[in-house]
Parts: C-alpha cells; structure tokens; sequence
C-alpha cells in the first residue's frame, strides 16, 4: 500500500521456521488502515517451507533469503539496511510470531509524529491468552536480568526502559545517531542494547497501549538453546552497559552464580547446568 504524502513505514519481519505464523503475520499487516508501508522479510535460511510459501502467497513483499541462520541482530540488520536504502521514515522490526491489530501502525506512527524526541516506540503487546506480555520493561542491574511490566501504566502513551525486539517502531533518526542493532548479540538482549544505546543518544522510548499486537512466542520454548543464549547474550549486555561500581557487583554476582552452577551440575536435576555451564565458558572467547 503506498500514499507519498504520508511518511513511508517500512515493517521487517525476520524468519526463521515459521511456518505455522509467518502467514497470519503478514496477512494481519496486510490489513493495516495506514496507507503508506513496505514489507520486508528476512529469512535465516528456513528449513520448513515456510519461506517458499510467504513468496508464493504474498506477491507484495519483498524477500531477502540467508545462506545460514545469522541471528536476530544481523538478519534484521540486513532488512533496515534496505529499508533505509529505500528512505524509510520509520522502521518496524516485528517477529514472525506476531499479528498486529488494524490500526497499530497508524497509531504507533501518530505517537510518534507527536513526540518530536521519541526514538522507539513499542506497542502493547499481549500473549496467546490475551494477558499483557509485554507493556513496557525495567533493567534488572541488581539480579542482572531485564523484566517485562504486565500492566500498561496510562492510557496515553508513556515511558519505558528498554523496548521489546518483537514489536519496536524506530525512527530513521535513530539509526543515523547510533547505527544498528550490534552483532555480537546473535539472540536475546540485542534490544535492550539497541534501547540503551538510543536512550543515551538522548531519544525517548515509549509505550503507546492502544496500538496492539498479539505474541504467539512459538519461536523458541523453553530449552537448552534459549537458556545459552539468555546467559550469554546477557552477560555481554552488563559487561557492555554497566557503569564500574556495577561492574564490581556483576563480578561478585556472577561468581556466585558460577558456584550454583557447579553444584547444579554436581548434585541437581537441573537439566540446563551444562547450558549455563557453556555460555559461562563462551563468554570468555568474546571479551
């Protein structure tokens, strides 16, 4: 859908084996009321058919297929690079496991054109069972973890810590000051980073909780994968963010942790100490 007079909206959607969502996704942003956007899907070499049959069902997006899995961070990368090839206005990176309601762009682009130094703005976004997932998020520093609110704090929109990768509305002004998502984050926490990094290049993040998206979370259960990288990608998040008294803390928390983790794997069922184990191992090759 294209109408020049109003700012270009371009929406990425990274893929990775989506097949049971990625086509109610795109079909829900296909039904948007704004008049003015682009659909760009960047798939990290799929193995279900999920990518042939996006091409083959929806003629008017644009398809970028990986060699490999790359990530969340450089897949999405390579889609806003485009994007802003193409002189995106705003960029809306939105998982695959998603549907947005009708009149969520149009919303999320109104906050946006009203809050001159606002950034990112996240929609409110609910689970399966219609329970809020995500209305806004907090940086843990004491337990060095980052946690979703489950109650919108207004009715208008307000503002947050850090915006949720599954649904982030980024001005292009952003992307010029501070650049993309960083790489060395291959899942998890690349979107607090990217927060942060916006919210020290003195924009503001917000939650407009009239624009609405529903999060199937279908992606990745709980497993030996997501808890690695939850680890590791959080470990590199403090190292990178955490002022120095901070710093002294994390290395005293996550010694601790580290001692747990020897008695978990030693004397516990915990089916994930080896995971834990290997994040703590891997996270020494990346300093």
């Amino acid at each position: 859908m294209s109408d020049s007079s109003f700012p270009k909206i371009f929406v990425i959607i990274l893929n990775f084996n989506g097949l049971a969502t990625l086509p109610n996704c795109l079909s829900s942003v296909f039904q948007s009321d704004y008049p003015n956007f682009e659909v760009i899907v960047v798939d990290n070499d799929s193995k279900d058919g999920s990518f042939e049959q996006a091409r083959q069902q929806f003629s008017r997006v644009h398809f970028i297929k990986n060699s490999s899995n790359i990530g969340f961070a450089k897949g999405n990368n390579i889609g806003i690079r485009y994007a802003l090839e193409k002189f995106a206005d705003y960029v809306f990176v939105l998982n695959n496991d998603t549907v947005i309601e009708k009149n969520a762009l149009s919303l999320l682009e109104k906050t946006a054109a009203a809050n001159s130094k606002a950034g990112i703005i996240s929609p409110l976004i609910s689970d399966s069972n219609n329970e809020t997932w995500f209305a806004g998020g907090v940086v843990n520093w004491k337990e060095m973890k980052n946690t979703h609110l489950h109650h919108a704090i207004s009715k208008n929109a307000y503002s947050t810590e850090y915006v949720s990768g599954c649904a982030m509305f980024i001005k292009k002004d952003v992307f010029k000051k501070i650049g993309l998502f960083d790489e060395r984050f291959f899942l998890y926490y690349e979107d607090a980073d990217f927060s942060l990094r916006t919210r020290k290049a003195s924009f503001d993040l917000l939650v407009e909780p009239a624009a609405k998206v529903k999060h199937l979370e279908q992606s990745i259960s709980a497993n030996s994968l997501k808890t690695y990288w939850l680890v590791l990608s959080g470990l590199l998040f403090f190292k990178i963010h955490a002022s120095l008294s901070q710093k002294i803390w994390m290395f005293l928390y996550t010694f601790l942790r580290k001692i747990k983790n020897f008695y978990d794997l030693c004397f516990s069922k915990n089916t994930y100490a080896s995971d834990v184990r290997k994040a703590y191992m891997d996270f020494k090759k990346i300093r």
